[in-house]
């Protein structure tokens, strides 16, 4: 055993208790990548996965036009401190849930000097702070039961940032920090914090994404660019299904890592960014996105 080997703590190589059913919260689960997990988790592919009672998250279940149907949709506004208490007291009722992907989430973009500043802080209650209080509620049952698994879903721009992509890039920063920080405090009582870092993804979020422009103003040209080759990217990107196949190894892996990736060459940018000075790895970033 070398010496750096005998300096590891113990829980740094020991297994985590496995999670083999029971309740799985999947929040925004009615669409991408949300859905592909609560389905997976509700009926995996293989007889040796385990099976899992889903509960899966929308503003509007009653609005869902393609609900999976081994799937219960529960109402959550993650902008409504409210309605994450009730939420949450509805899912303790039933029992201790043994999976949470906090997957719900808003994709913005936009210039730094143009952002507006209710854009940013309701950006920052559905990204972070809601994911944040949900898992505060869940926390407390998952240690008394001495396991359980939380996976963040961020994205690769939380490492790797993209020009007027800065209040989106921040906001999965600081999912990461808070789940990387908090993973070693639950770790001793049975429970892992992941984070799930997917590249581009084909789910039609391209549509759906908020943004913040003064299109007579001086980033026009450059914000265009940007935008034309993220939707281009991310049209020709890996399925949510993909993305799913990877989060669910955070839920089912004996040593669950800290971060899990996929998508837009994940194998190969994260190790080469350890090699390059960080201004090349920006360079490279824009690059893709024609800036």
């Amino acid at each position: 055993m070398s010496k750096l080997s005998a300096f590891l703590p113990q829980f740094v190589s020991s297994t985590m208790p496995a999670v083999d059913g029971g309740i799985a919260v999947v929040t925004g689960a009615s669409s991408g990548i949300g859905r592909a997990v609560a389905a997976a988790l509700a009926s995996p592919s293989s007889s040796d996965a385990p099976r899992f009672t889903v509960i899966g998250t929308s503003r509007n279940p009653e609005k869902i036009d393609n609900a999976l149907p081994n799937v219960e949709y529960l109402a959550l506004d993650l902008e409504a401190p409210s309605s994450i208490d009730s939420f949450a007291a509805e899912v303790l009722n039933r029992g201790t849930p043994a999976v949470l992907i906090n997957n719900a989430g808003e994709s913005q973009s936009g210039p730094l000097e143009e952002l507006p500043h209710d854009a940013l802080t309701r950006l920052f209650q559905l990204n972070v702070l809601g994911q944040i209080q949900l898992t505060q509620k869940f926390l407390p049952a998952m240690r008394a039961a001495g396991k359980g698994r939380i996976t963040m879903v961020g994205s690769m721009l939380g490492s790797f940032p993209l020009a007027f992509r800065s209040s989106y890039v921040a906001s999965k920063a600081a999912l990461k920090g808070f789940a990387f920080a908090g993973r070693r405090e639950v770790r001793p009582f049975g429970v892992n914090i992941s984070v799930m870092e997917p590249g581009s993804i084909n789910t039609g979020l391209s549509a759906r994404r908020t943004k913040y422009i003064d299109m007579e103003g001086p980033y026009r040209t450059e914000f265009s660019t940007m935008l034309h080759n993220l939707d281009h990217n991310e049209s020709v990107g890996i399925s949510a299904e993909r993305v799913a196949e990877e989060i669910l190894r955070s839920v089912t892996d004996d040593r669950p890592k800290p971060l899990y990736a996929t998508g837009s060459m994940a194998p190969v940018i994260f190790p080469l960014s350890r090699l390059l000075p960080l201004e090349t790895v920006h360079w490279i970033i824009g690059r893709k996105h024609g800036l």
